[in-house]
């Protein structure tokens, strides 16, 4: 399966055109997908339904979305300003939860709520946990929180069980639905833009490298499927200087690694100021 991780910009390409069908068309063909930075109702992108545009582009996924925050719309007393990161997926979606992410308040520049979208896919190989996420777009330590804060809220999903556990003790109010107790598995992708470049003190706080003994890991760590391979996900020019940088990752249990056969970015996509992160996994 393609599981792709990419911010989209709100539909914003690398030539300033908006255009959502641009962005559904660079999707089509993945299986799993992890975006961020989706709209609604702003001004900016003509108070679109992002998540429902999308949703009718890709009719073939199933979808949800997490508002990292939401605003109050002048003149409309139920329609809400939302932003944040949306799951797409081939399979059911069993449940999902929205995780708020630590934020510092800035002086400048500006500096926006994000989250984690946390989802269990109904994959024919089992459940498999899924999370689509941005981290902090400007400093090491507060993305350094954040991950602090996701490492120890996803830390032991065996003993938290899923979104309810237990004996439905008031059957009358059907909180089951008639349904299993969900599941929370072990297994996970987590894929986003962590705003971190391979290397980094955040990138090392989720993959576990020891950064002394070369090539150690700890064994709670995540792995980088594209590490080494010197991709980049984004392109600035800074002071004159054009900087390629790998800002967009998917990282993968243990368990998963040895499932990768491909990693690559889409390098020549214009549907937004990021270029889509790709992996094929054999599952």
């Amino acid at each position: 399966m393609i599981v792709t991780s990419f911010n989209i910009q709100y539909g914003f390409g690398s030539d300033g055109r908006y255009d959502l069908p641009r962005v559904a068309a660079t999707l089509r063909h993945s299986d799993l997908i992890a975006c961020q930075e989706v709209d609604r109702h702003w001004s900016r992108t003509n108070h679109d339904d992002q998540p429902a545009l999308l949703a009718d582009l890709l009719p073939d996924h199933h979808g949800v979305y997490a508002p990292a925050f939401d605003m109050a719309l002048p003149g409309h007393r139920t329609k809400r300003r939302q932003f944040g990161p949306m799951i797409l997926s081939r399979w059911p979606i069993l449940w999902s939860r929205t995780w708020p992410l630590p934020k510092r308040r800035m002086i400048d520049p500006i500096n926006t709520q994000t989250a984690a979208l946390e989802a269990v896919i109904d994959h024919p190989s089992g459940p498999l946990k899924f999370i689509s996420l941005h981290l902090a777009h400007v400093g090491v330590e507060e993305r350094l929180d954040q991950i602090a804060f996701l490492k120890q809220m996803l830390a032991n999903p065996t003993t938290e069980g899923g979104p309810w556990s237990g004996t439905d003790d008031e059957p009358q109010r059907n909180w089951t639905e008639g349904q299993a107790e969900p599941p929370n598995p072990a297994r996970a992708i987590w894929a986003g833009d962590f705003n971190m470049e391979p290397g980094s003190a955040e990138y090392r706080a989720l993959t576990g490298d020891a950064p002394y003994h070369p090539g150690a890991r700890y064994a709670d760590g995540l792995i980088d499927p594209a590490a080494g391979l010197g991709l980049h996900t984004h392109v600035k020019v800074i002071a004159g200087e054009t900087r390629r940088r790998q800002l967009d990752h998917i990282f993968l249990t243990p368990d998963l690694a040895p499932c990768v056969s491909r990693v690559w970015a889409d390098t020549a996509n214009p549907a937004s100021d990021h270029f889509p992160l790709h992996l094929d996994l054999m599952l």
